[in-house]
């Protein structure tokens, strides 16, 4: 006998007890988004690998280790998207949407990078991702942050923010070889990857997880003392806006995200209760990623955030997010009470398309149907027999405590669940 057919590791199945938590977490921050002025867009999952290779830069983990990546038929190179900036860069460009002014989007979907799967962190993840093109104000920087802080404060999520500033394209050149000078000079101190990255990027050094260098690190110049003046005042700006708005932040000058497209301001959101895979948001300033993807200079700015980290901080806790939805269980008993039920479960969802209506499919007795309108977790069970048909009606009765079995009149059904739901 052959061995049953597992899920490849790393690339998890979204249980149906699962299903509620997920649901409620997806309406909550597309809600919070449309409120702002965000439009929903989808991307393929497949892209032509220069899509990313290009944005990302070749010289990351993502794009020298982790992209799943092979050749179809014709000879072309084909990836998994591992992130969605790029994607939906190369969309704007191919549409020629910035021209018809500033764009707000979001988004949301699987990314997959083939990376050792441990909690919080899979090969296939989801992420919701926002993108503005066309702003350049330090304003839009605020509201990013302010949106994702108070989602946060919706889903009852303790979160610290970390900003930086990695100024703009000639001050980073500068400071590139600044940090050069300083890495050569104590290259004996640097592991293998940061040898390789010296080469080619040395400010990928800063994001070196290797606590060996944390002091090497710590004691490297800082970019935030190199910028230019107009990074500067972008900079002072948004300190200005999240401190208007009541946002604590710390300026972190080793943050400098992972992806090389970012330029000025970068950004962070922490938990603490995810031990070392703490970061749930980040994102940032990439305004030089339109021109080098061949569309017209464009700034833009946006975030990302990991929903399997967001879930497992809210998994646990008595959030108001899930449970919204009041939940009825229709039991039927005989052959013309199962047909009515059929009719009267769609009128009720016409009129109440908020609640949800289970409609009992065992063909049990009474007592057994009952069992597993108790065992749904429903408000209320509709029961519906040959007595209740005989009469014209229908029997209601609370499932929590709300009340007595009442017996009500079919035509009335729906103002009486209008009224009690």
């Amino acid at each position: 006998m052959s061995n049953k057919i597992q899920a490849i590791r790393g690339m998890n199945d979204l249980l149906p007890a699962d299903s509620t938590l997920w649901s409620s977490l997806d309406e909550t921050i597309s809600n919070l988004l449309i409120s702002y002025g965000y439009k929903y867009c989808r991307t393929p999952i497949v892209e032509s690998t220069e899509t990313f290779s290009r944005a990302i830069g070749e010289v990351t983990d993502i794009v020298e280790k982790e992209m799943y990546t092979w050749e179809d038929n014709n000879g072309n190179s084909l990836t998994l998207r591992p992130e969605g900036t790029a994607s939906v860069v190369r969309m704007m460009i191919e549409h020629n949407l910035p021209r018809e002014g500033i764009q707000k989007v979001f988004y949301t979907g699987p990314m997959f990078r083939h990376e050792r799967p441990q909690k919080g962190r899979y090969r296939q993840f989801h992420q919701v991702g926002v993108e503005v093109f066309g702003a350049s104000d330090a304003k839009i920087d605020a509201e990013l942050i302010s949106i994702t802080d108070s989602l946060w404060k919706t889903l009852g999520i303790n979160a610290r923010l970390e900003i930086n500033s990695l100024g703009s394209k000639e001050s980073r050149a500068s400071y590139r070889n600044i940090l050069l000078a300083f890495f050569s000079a104590n290259k004996g101190q640097l592991d293998e990857d940061s040898l390789r990255r010296l080469k080619t990027n040395p400010l990928r050094i800063l994001d070196s997880k290797n606590k060996d260098l944390d002091l090497l690190i710590s004691n490297a110049p800082k970019m935030i003392d190199h910028l230019d003046n107009e990074s500067k005042e972008h900079f002072n700006i948004l300190k200005n806006y999240l401190e208007s708005l009541d946002i604590p932040y710390e300026v972190n000058p080793k943050l400098v995200r992972g992806l090389d497209y970012y330029n000025q301001t970068v950004f962070e959101w922490i938990s603490n209760d995810l031990g070392s895979q703490g970061t749930i948001c980040g994102g940032g300033r990439y305004d030089g990623l339109v021109e080098k993807m061949g569309g017209t200079p464009t700034p833009a700015i946006g975030f990302a955030m990991g929903l399997e980290r967001i879930a497992l901080l809210i998994q646990d806790k008595n959030s108001q997010l899930v449970n919204k939805r009041c939940q009825l269980y229709f039991v039927a008993l005989g052959d013309k009470a199962q047909i009515e039920s059929m009719k009267l479960s769609k009128k009720i969802l016409q009129a109440l398309p908020n609640i949800t209506l289970i409609n009992d499919i065992s063909m049990g007795s009474l007592k057994s149907q009952m069992k597993k309108a108790d065992k749904s977790n429903a408000d209320f069970a509709l029961i519906l027999g040959e007595e209740e048909l005989s009469n014209n009606q229908l029997s209601i009765k609370p499932l929590k405590g709300q009340g007595v079995q009442q017996s009500i009149e079919l035509e009335g059904i729906i103002q009486h669940l209008q009224e009690i739901l």
